[in-house]
């Protein structure tokens, strides 16, 4: 485990398995940008504090060397000088700022190696974001296809997934049923029409022939028939 790496909701390993099950994966690819976008931001500011703790742990090692060859030096000139008691003085504080050295070198080699490891995740985290930025923008694509797509059903189911010209004859049949039946209608009624004159006019002549027929009966009586 590194020194940055908390656990986010959706990483890179479990997102490409989500991204084929998800109904938006455009919001499910936002929501891990967002939940990336927060660690880098955290990073930069633990390499921030790094770098200044890192920095000083070195100054100080550093200064530590300087001591010790500055102790070293004054060592020198006292025993030139015939003072061996300040000589051997100088030479327990050497050893003490040695020790203070090899303290602070250490601290800072683990300092610096902590770091470097928090500057590799946070590239590796600059890469995750980059590559899943990259795909947003394919599945943004994607499912704009599928609206239209999606758009293009709704019309062609509109039109029961016939083309204009099939629409139009379909249409133009159906017309001209409609003044086949319309016309049938008419011509059926003028012949009941004709039938119906016929029949009062037949009527009206046999009301007409039984009349004169009595006329003639009676005539016949007065002189003299018996009918």
């Amino acid at each position: 485990m590194g020194i940055f790496r908390r656990i986010r909701d959706i990483s890179v390993a479990t997102l490409n398995d989500r991204l084929e099950k998800a109904e938006d994966p455009v919001k499910l690819i936002d929501q891990f940008l967002w939940s990336t976008r927060d660690d880098i931001i955290q990073a930069e500011r633990l390499q921030q504090q790094y770098m200044m703790h890192t920095n000083q742990l070195k100054a100080q090692w550093l200064q530590a060397e300087q001591n010790i060859e500055q102790k070293e030096k004054q060592a020198m000139i006292a025993l030139k000088a015939g003072e061996e008691n300040i000589a051997r003085s100088l030479l327990t504080e050497k050893t003490m700022h040695v020790e203070t050295a090899n303290n602070y070198r250490e601290l800072y080699e683990q300092s610096n190696n902590s770091l470097l490891e928090l500057e590799a995740q946070l590239k590796e985290l600059r890469t995750e974001y980059q590559m899943v930025y990259d795909k947003r923008a394919y599945y943004v694509a994607r499912m704009e296809s599928i609206r239209l797509q999606q758009r293009l059903n709704q019309r062609m189911s509109f039109n029961n997934g016939q083309q204009p010209g099939e629409v139009m004859r379909k249409m133009e049949t159906r017309i001209q049923d409609m003044e086949y039946e319309t016309q049938s209608l008419r011509e059926l009624r003028q012949q009941n029409n004709g039938l119906y004159g016929n029949s009062l006019q037949t009527n009206r002549r046999s009301e007409e022939v039984d009349l004169e027929l009595q006329q003639l009966k009676e005539k016949l009586n007065k002189e003299g028939w018996s009918l």
